[in-house]
């Protein structure tokens, strides 16, 4: 039988790998963003487990509108990029950190 302990610690393994990403690799924007993104799963995970625990469906609607949010940020965050490489030919965060000023 699975328990919301499991749920958390599985949310918390995922949070973990996702700083680890973000603290490992801090010049390429692809792998930030995935990062990004992989602590929002887990903090969605959680919100799920809670709401299967408390017997209400108001996380997993909540879970609904920040995945819908986040499909949106992904995809305006992508098309950034793909500006970004066309302009400068490189996704470095240290070459963009020039657009400064």
């Amino acid at each position: 039988m699975i328990t919301l302990s499991h749920y958390l610690i599985l949310g918390a393994i995922l949070f973990a790998i996702a700083i680890v990403g973000i603290f490992l690799n801090r010049k390429n924007v692809i792998i930030l963003l995935m990062s990004i993104e992989l602590m929002l799963l887990a903090v969605n995970t959680n919100f799920v487990a809670f709401s299967n625990f408390m017997g209400n469906l108001d996380g997993q609607v909540f879970v609904f509108f920040i995945l819908t949010v986040a499909a949106a940020e992904s995809a305006i965050g992508l098309a950034i990029l793909v500006v970004l490489f066309r302009n400068m030919r490189t996704i470095n965060v240290d070459d963009i950190n020039a657009l400064k000023g």
